[in-house]
């Protein structure tokens, strides 16, 4: 059974093309890439994020609170329907992040999440599933009311420390999301997040970061950002819709005062007649 519990520290890093070769050639005698990374490819992990209708828990993640969670559903690659995927709350509390998770068909998780088929049915037929993470799922859904948000796709190059196992370096690209068509088996299409070229590095840890890896981001210049990948969509949507609606503000005002000059117009020639 796939690991279904995570408690770890998280930091983030944003590296061009250049950064990014030099960081990966300089951890060859560190670390492994991880087995999803065959001939050091990279692998596609494709999520669609849960929230409230009006957005409740994204809008309170960007506001940086010292304990914040979210809910998604998982998968490696583009699934079919019968394949696995991961439901998985993932919660932060004073830099510490806290994720759980439990595996099943895309099917039967679509049909979970919409509310069609209960926690019990699936543990009845699936006795791989975890139940208390499900009991914890049920509530967190239960609770906010969620409906599916957004599609986010990315691919990723993964290492693992090589004597330890501990530390785990990943390296994000081609971060890809959409509001519209939300299925999973559909692919990864619509609209990048970042610049061609730009790498989401993220170091993930139980215990201090090694020395020799603190090294390396030093020499090269590289330093934490505070990125999100779910807060960073949402902010140009939110930014979009706002322009959207300011122009079609902008618009009806034009319509009207387009309007009163035709009414004011045949009445003031009908006055010079």
């Amino acid at each position: 059974m796939a690991i279904e519990v995570f408690n770890r520290c998280e930091k983030k890093y944003l590296l061009d093309k250049e950064q990014y070769q030099a960081v990966t050639y300089c951890m060859q005698s560190h670390m492994v890439p991880d087995l999803y990374n065959r001939d050091n490819e990279f692998y596609q992990i494709s999520n669609i994020y849960y929230d409230t209708w009006d957005d409740r828990l994204i809008r309170s993640s960007i506001e940086k609170p010292v304990y914040k969670e979210k809910l998604r559903l998982r998968a490696y690659g583009t699934p079919k329907l019968s394949d696995e995927v991961f439901v998985e709350i993932k919660k932060k509390y004073d830099g510490i992040v806290n994720k759980r998770r439990t595996g099943m068909s895309l099917e039967k998780a679509y049909g979970y999440l919409g509310g069609t088929v209960s926690s019990l049915e699936l543990e009845v037929r699936d006795k791989t599933i975890n139940r208390q993470v499900m009991g914890e799922i049920d509530y967190f859904k239960s609770f906010y009311g969620l409906v599916p948000k957004v599609y986010l796709s990315y691919d990723r190059m993964a290492y693992f420390e090589k004597d330890e196992g501990d530390f785990r370096v990943t390296f994000d690209t081609n971060i890809t999301s959409r509001r519209h068509n939300l299925r999973l088996e559909l692919g990864s299409f619509g609209e990048k997040i970042l610049p061609p070229d730009i790498y989401l590095m993220e170091i993930k840890i139980n215990r201090a970061v090694p020395m020799w890896f603190t090294k390396i981001i030093s020499e090269l210049k590289i330093y934490p950002v505070s990125f999100s990948k779910y807060g960073t969509e949402y902010k140009r949507y939110a930014a979009r819709t706002k322009s959207e609606e300011a122009e079609r503000e902008g618009k009806t005002i034009c319509l009207n005062q387009f309007l009163q000059v035709q009414q004011i117009i045949p009445s003031a020639l009908a006055h010079q007649c």
